[in-house]
């Protein structure tokens, strides 16, 4: 199973080069970088905005946000009227709708939203829009497993073995339910924008920080806990 580990980390380890990326370390600081690459399993290389390269730890990374800026946060707002916002919902009230977690991760997800309060249907759509129920998967940044923790994040919840399904849910949702009492259980925005690009950035920006990625990963959740997604 390790050389089948390890294979999947190489073949997502490729260098992925961007515009710009931002990396923050688990002790606050930032760092802008053009490309980054895995090495092994235990560390990244980065590519430094002004030249050269410095190789870390991943434990040491607490997350990685590309930085493009999205460019409609540039555009004039429309003349047309704007449809009437839903209200705003908890992300501790079950919303009683079916969830979409495949049969063998249903258990796992409806237990680790009860222990900390959270809808199970919020916690499924993260997962589906993170790994896409694939619990060994490892991103290009070194995130991995269902809800793709970051090494340092993940020892920060306490989750020892990432690439364990029960410990990955329980630290993802244990994430969620912390980010909620730091925004608020009704800001659902804030909440997935923090768990992609940091609570910082969102404080930061008093929002969803402008970064595209950012800004689409929150569109998906939000459109599968809604109901509105394909497959949701």
């Amino acid at each position: 199973m390790r050389s089948l580990a390890v294979a999947a980390v190489l073949c997502l380890a490729l260098a992925a080069p961007v515009e710009a990326a931002l990396v923050v370390l688990e002790e606050g600081r930032h760092m802008k970088v053009t490309a980054y690459e895995l090495v092994g399993e235990e560390r990244i290389r980065l590519t430094l905005y002004g030249g050269g390269e410095i190789v870390l730890p991943i434990e040491r990374v607490e997350r990685i946000v590309d930085d493009e800026i999205d460019p409609r946060d540039f555009l004039l707002p429309p003349a047309a009227a704007v449809p009437a916002a839903r209200p705003r919902r908890s992300i501790r009230t079950p919303s009683g709708r079916p969830h979409a977690a495949p049969e063998r991760w249903t258990a796992l997800v409806e237990a680790a939203a009860t222990a900390h309060r959270l809808d199970p249907a919020l916690v499924a759509a993260v997962i589906r829009v993170e790994s896409n129920w694939q619990p060994r998967a490892v991103s290009p940044k070194g995130a991995r497993g269902l809800m793709q923790l970051m090494p340092a994040t993940a020892r920060r919840l306490g989750v020892t073995k990432a690439f364990d399904p029960a410990q990955n849910v329980r630290g993802g949702a244990l994430y969620l339910s912390r980010l909620a009492e730091r925004f608020g259980e009704h800001e659902t925005e804030k909440i997935l924008a923090a768990y992609n690009a940091g609570e910082e950035a969102v404080e930061t920006y008093d929002g969803i920080p402008p970064y595209r990625e950012t800004r689409d990963y929150v569109r998906k959740v939000m459109a599968l806990w809604a109901g509105d997604a394909p497959g949701s």
